[in-house]
């Protein structure tokens, strides 16, 4: 089949069209706490409430009901770190066509669960490499040498309509054109078909990316003029680690995005438990993304119509311990330390009295005693009531003089202990 290289407002159009057979539009909710917390209206996007709780629906049932009988009857292949997957996954089976569906070892169990679950007989999951790249690339091998067709999560005219449709939606469902729309870039699909279509009906409304800091693949894109491969990624955002974006959606991002916000995890995790803890909304840390990147925007915003896209809620419940863990210490409320600790009677007793403030909470405690020294390192973590009593925690470690390494500050010791 051939596919045109360009997306253009008619193809979302007709996305729209198709899709209605299978999905309802997501709401547009007005959150009233972020409303008033941004001094503007916020709206939330609720892509999590989708049949497989995410956007990818949209652009994976778009590509595959566009398939010829032929193309049906060889079967689709897919990489995914899960939204995708699942996307497809359901596609499969309400079309009734085989798939197999490529997945990073590293995807959540929850994720793969799921994708089970909308696939049934139809599909095999494949888990294979340790990120979303590594994945597609043996996703692509396996098509190659099988005759099949490769459902591009992304880069994809068709798929970039699909995922265009949340962008008409939200027009046909904002009382009045929105000033902001805030979107999440992995590869680029969803804010590349959002901003094809609002840019058409609604030129005056600024379409906002937002990457995660360790996996910005389309900043470094803008940056150099071209689309390039970063050398590694953080994998904690894994619905939008991506250590290369789609040479369509970067065409298209160069053209039509007002800016890129880059958030950092501890900021999005933070978000993640607001977003819990205030509204009872249960997202994953690429949902999160564009309600974390608010702050960047505030003064902008300020009395504005604002739309944040929550682009997923596949959230593993076994990862809440560690999104905790990462927005307690960007909040700057836990710190990890290597002490030089006395082998001396008394000495935790001493450091409890002397060291630890009123409220301040030892959380972690790794400690083996020597023999024939007289001291030893501890591994020691520490979790505050407020971020301002780390300046007293410093000072009094500094007058017991204990030898200490502070883990926070130190990106590659924190990763290998913490």
């Amino acid at each position: 089949m051939v596919v045109s290289s360009k997306v253009g407002l008619e193809d979302i159009i007709r996305a729209n069209h198709v899709l209605s057979r299978v999905i309802e539009p997501s709401p547009l909710q007005r959150n009233e706490l972020l409303s008033n917390l941004y001094e503007c209206n916020v709206y939330l996007k609720r892509e999590d409430m989708q049949i497989v709780r995410s956007f990818k629906i949209r652009g994976a049932y778009n590509v595959i009901q566009s398939l010829t009988p032929e193309e049906r009857e060889a079967g689709v292949v897919c990489a995914s770190a899960g939204n995708h997957a699942q996307g497809v996954a359901y596609s499969c089976k309400q079309l009734g066509i085989e798939g197999k569906i490529f997945m990073p070892t590293t995807t959540p169990r929850q994720k793969i669960s799921q994708v089970k679950l909308f696939g049934g007989s139809f599909v095999e999951v494949i888990l294979t490499g340790d990120s979303f790249d590594d994945s597609s690339n043996q996703a692509k091998a396996y098509c190659a040498q099988e005759n099949k067709v490769f459902i591009h999560p992304f880069d994809d005219v068709r798929t970039i309509a699909g995922q265009g449709t949340v962008g008409l939606e939200i027009l046909n469902q904002m009382p009045e054109s929105p000033d902001f729309i805030f979107a999440t870039i992995g590869g680029g699909g969803l804010v590349a078909g959002v901003a094809t279509y609002v840019d058409s009906v609604s030129p005056r409304t600024r379409i906002i990316g937002v990457e995660p800091e360790g996996a910005a693949s389309m900043t470094e894109a803008l940056k150099q003029g071209k689309v390039v491969t970063l050398s590694t990624i953080e994998k904690f955002v894994d619905g939008a680690a991506v250590k290369q974006v789609g040479e369509l959606t970067f065409d298209i991002c160069k053209e039509k995005l007002e800016d890129i916000v880059i958030v950092p995890s501890g900021k999005e995790c933070t978000t993640i438990l607001e977003l819990y803890n205030n509204n009872a909304i249960v997202i994953e840390p690429a949902g999160a993304l564009p309600v974390a990147a608010l702050d960047a925007y505030r003064e902008q915003i300020r009395g504005k119509n604002v739309v944040c896209i929550i682009s997923g809620g596949n959230n593993d419940i076994d990862r809440m311990q560690q999104i905790k863990e990462r927005s307690l210490v960007y909040e700057g409320l836990k710190h990890y330390f290597i002490l030089n600790f006395p082998q001396r009677a008394g000495a935790l007793r001493e450091f409890l009295e002397e060291v630890l403030g009123p409220t301040d909470d030892i959380t972690r405690f790794e400690y083996t005693k020597k023999n024939n020294r007289d001291d030893a390192p501890a591994l020691v973590g520490i979790e505050l009531k407020n971020k301002d009593d780390y300046e007293g925690l410093i000072e009094r470690l500094s007058q017991k003089d204990y030898g200490y390494i502070e883990i926070n500050k130190d990106p590659k010791l924190f990763n290998l202990l913490i």
